[in-house]
């Protein structure tokens, strides 16, 4: 991973694991618990990956959503979705927007920052601080895994729900496209 900035970090599938997996601790900590709806507004930070993969292991279910959003979609997406919590980056304005959303957006108990916080916000950054490994959450193939949002092009979006089963369609993928070997 690198970023314009000429930042670099490189990480082993086992690395991913365990970040993963200290993510799912420190969101767990914080009341994150399977089939709780999470909206992730990340950029390109590689964080991104730590929460989903951490999320999932939880067994709760990842929204990944744009940095274009303005206070309108965010408050929409968050009651459409009934997202209870929200980690997005500071960089930007973002987190501006996600706040005044708040006012608007029932639902959401918790904030996370990432590369900065504001206030009654929590640090992402703390994850780093919590055990590398936990006890394994039972999920079904049936059960929700991500939520994504139709572009609104021709009214406003639509909720698009992939399951735990939703992997394994990539397979191919990985086989075919991307001739990942071991």
């Amino acid at each position: 991973w690198c970023n314009e900035s000429g930042e670099k970090h490189t990480f082993s599938f086992q690395d991913i694991s365990r970040y993963s997996t200290m993510a799912a601790n420190f969101f767990a900590s914080h009341g994150v618990k399977r089939g709780d709806r999470v909206m992730l507004i990340l950029k390109r930070h590689y964080q991104f990956w730590f929460a989903v993969l951490g999320l999932h292991k939880l067994g709760a279910v990842g929204i990944p959503a744009t940095n274009q959003l303005m206070k309108k979609d965010i408050s929409y997406r968050c009651n459409a979705a009934g997202i209870s919590a929200i980690i997005c980056t500071m960089d930007d304005n973002v987190s501006e927007h996600v706040s005044a959303a708040l006012q608007e957006s029932p639902t959401v108990n918790v904030c996370f920052g990432v590369h900065g916080t504001r206030d009654n916000w929590i640090d992402f950054e703390e994850f780093r601080n919590f055990p590398d490994t936990m006890e394994r959450v039972e999920t079904l193939a049936t059960d929700p895994m991500l939520i994504y949002f139709t572009s609104g092009t021709t009214g406003m979006p639509k909720m698009v729900v992939h399951d735990f089963s939703y992997p394994i369609a990539h397979i191919v993928t990985a086989k075919y496209w991307h001739k990942v070997v071991p």
